[in-house]
């Protein structure tokens, strides 16, 4: 019985993983990315968390809150996974931002803004 048991908590503990190697991906536009700066961090996001510029965050006009998204940046090829915890960006121009943790993977942290590829992750 102990057995089956130790099974069943390592299959739960290994799903996150075999569910992240095997994720689908859709992508759904290119265009400017921008990010969060720490002088937005502890305000409330519009999901009610609590904004953390070194959590993998970001926010987007239409994807539920939860959502994960795969952001490549085009010019280098960096990807980076982010949580859609907030709505904008409100720029029109823009069509997510990231948190500044987000950011520094993408190599985008100095020129505040890139290209990206977004790619929504069933």
């Amino acid at each position: 019985m102990m057995q089956i048991r130790s099974f069943f908590i390592m299959a739960l503990l290994a799903l996150p993983v075999l569910a992240q190697a095997g994720d689908n991906r859709v992508e759904i536009g290119t265009g400017m990315a921008s990010y969060y700066g720490f002088e937005l961090g502890g305000r409330r996001t519009a999901s009610g968390e609590r904004f953390d510029p070194n959590d993998m965050t970001a926010a987007h006009r239409t994807l539920a809150f939860g959502s994960r998204v795969a952001v490549t940046n085009l010019a280098n090829g960096q990807e980076v996974v982010v949580r859609i915890n907030d709505r904008g960006p409100w720029g029109k121009s823009r069509i997510v931002d990231v948190s500044f943790a987000a950011a520094k993977q993408l190599g985008m942290h100095r020129s505040g803004t890139a290209k990206v590829k977004l790619e929504l992750l069933n």
